[in-house]
């Protein structure tokens, strides 16, 4: 059983950055994927990108490649997510997932967090 706790989140304009942090405790096994997904009001569940335990892989959904950065504190048992250029679009509550292997399909990730809220004014 592995406990996440996303925080990090709030209130930015666009064009402002924010980092998201997520911890991890209660972990049985090495070798976890962590991920990110989102979620907005009325819309789907989104990929938004994953990253191997070592960091040495990693994933990003299309509408955040080259704005978002994922990387892992192996020491910290801590996925954090660096999100610059920040766009209206981005707003949605951002979720902290583990996983057995690399994907972009939230179905595939048992464990999740609460979420943290991230909002972006025009």
């Amino acid at each position: 059983q592995v406990q996440l706790v996303e925080s990090g989140g709030g209130l930015v304009q666009a064009g402002d950055s924010l980092r998201l942090s997520c911890a991890a405790s209660g972990r049985t096994a090495s070798g976890y994927a962590m991920g990110w997904f989102r979620r907005s009001p009325g819309k789907e569940r989104e990929f938004v990108a994953t990253i191997s335990w070592s960091g040495g892989n990693t994933r990003y959904g299309d509408s955040v490649k080259g704005r978002f950065t994922i990387s892992m504190d192996n020491a910290e048992n801590t996925v954090n997510l660096q999100m610059n250029s920040l766009k209206p679009e981005d707003t949605a509550v951002y979720y902290c997932a583990a996983s057995r292997f690399l994907a972009e399909q939230w179905s595939l990730y048992p464990y999740w967090g609460q979420g943290t809220q991230v909002t972006v004014s025009s």
